[in-house]
Parts: C-alpha cells; sequence; structure tokens
C-alpha cells in the first residue's frame, strides 16, 4: 500500500511563499514520477508540475513557470513544491501524485497516468 501525504498548505499574502511537501511511504519511492495537480471550487483538477523518478526532468505548467519549482530528495522519500510570488489564482486544494515507471526520465502531465495520490492541502493566497 502506497501513501501519499502532503504538508506545507496555509493561508499567504499575494506575492507570498510556500512549500509544499509530501511524504510517500510504502514502496521504493525512486520507482515513481511524481507530480502535483492542484483543483479550485467548482473547477477541474488541473496539472501543475513533474518531475522524474531521479529528479533530472521537470515540466511546468505555463500559469507557474518561472514562480513554482518541484524538486525531489530519494533518501528522504519526499517531493517537494516551492511556490513564490504566489497570486489570489492560485488558491486551490493542491495535491501529490505518483505514478510507477520504468523509465528514468519520464514526466507526466496527465491525471489519469497516476496510480496514487494524497488527500490534498489547502493553499490560499489573498489579494
Amino acid at each position: 500500500q502506497v501513501q501519499l501525504v502532503e504538508s506545507g498548505g496555509g493561508l499567504v499574502q499575494a506575492g507570498g511563499s510556500l512549500r509544499l511537501s509530501c511524504a510517500v511511504s510504502g514502496r521504493i519511492f525512486s520507482t515513481y514520477a511524481m507530480g502535483w495537480f492542484r483543483q479550485a471550487p467548482g473547477k477541474e483538477r488541473e496539472f501543475v508540475a513533474a518531475i522524474s523518478r531521479g529528479g533530472s526532468s521537470t515540466a511546468y505548467d505555463d500559469s507557474v513557470k518561472g514562480r513554482f519549482t518541484i524538486f525531489r530528495e530519494n533518501a528522504k522519500n519526499t517531493v517537494y513544491l516551492q511556490m513564490n510570488s504566489l497570486k489570489p489564482e492560485d488558491t486551490a486544494v493542491y495535491y501529490c501524485a505518483a505514478r510507477s515507471t520504468y523509465y528514468m526520465t519520464t514526466v507526466d502531465s496527465s491525471t489519469r497516468n497516476y496510480n496514487y495520490w494524497g488527500q490534498g492541502t489547502q493553499v490560499t493566497v489573498s489579494s
């Protein structure tokens, strides 16, 4: 059983920063490509960022490029999302997800390709 637990969400003013963490347990973390997604009220879940198994490849949605950074520490079984210059439109529940893959450089922006999901953490950005 793979478990993902997000933390680090909260309330922040526009222009501020937050760092989300996602701790993964149950299987070998380094065999998973990881992703962050978000869902605002009344909207579909959307891609934010993804990182490959070894961390050498990353991908970002255009709306967060240059502001958000995804990185992982395989020794700690944890993936992070550093969020800077936050905007009110970043307000959402943020989810981390894991997908098993053989390939070291796979990054994936599709929700349907991820096998495991966390419970989500709320990020609220006030104007």
